[in-house]
């Protein structure tokens, strides 16, 4: 985010985690954080690494101190729901572990975000429905079962 200009994150660098992932998911995603290949530059995130399985996390730990060290420069980020931090793979790495306070407003994320969900020709989309024709949008309501 430090200028408009540099890209969200592609789909390989991001693994969104359920208590449905699997060990051979995490397994693929962490081959491509720390085996070593062209465009190094990646910074790879498991979101919500809190949620997976006690057997997922057993064997995501055990394949991270096989793979590390063939990759010394790797760029991996776990976030995790700071009230499950006794999670597994969470008390695994918790010598790691590094409080995160946002190093920009949320006005400045927001900026960033509408440059990049923008779409650029307005054209018959599904975009055309929400707001300054951004790609994504969010629908809330605070009755339950309302037809969103």
């Amino acid at each position: 985010m430090n200028s408009p200009e540099q890209p969200l994150p592609s789909f390989d660098e991001v693994l969104l985690c359920t208590p449905q992932t699997s060990a051979e998911q995490v397994g693929l995603f962490l081959r491509r954080c720390l085996i070593p290949c062209q465009g190094g530059d990646k910074i790879y995130t498991m979101l919500y690494a809190d949620e997976l399985s006690y057997d997922v996390s057993c064997r995501a730990e055990e394949l991270f101190q096989h793979l590390q060290c063939y990759n010394s420069s790797y760029r991996l980020i776990i976030l995790c729901n700071c009230e499950r931090e006794n999670s597994y793979l969470l008390s695994a790495f918790s010598h790691c572990k590094v409080h995160m306070i946002p190093q920009r407003s949320r006005a400045e994320i927001q900026q960033y975000l509408q440059h990049h969900f923008r779409v650029a020709q307005p054209s018959s989309s599904a975009a055309a429905v929400f707001k300054e024709h951004m790609c994504v949008g969010i629908v809330s309501s605070k009755r339950a079962g309302m037809g969103k």
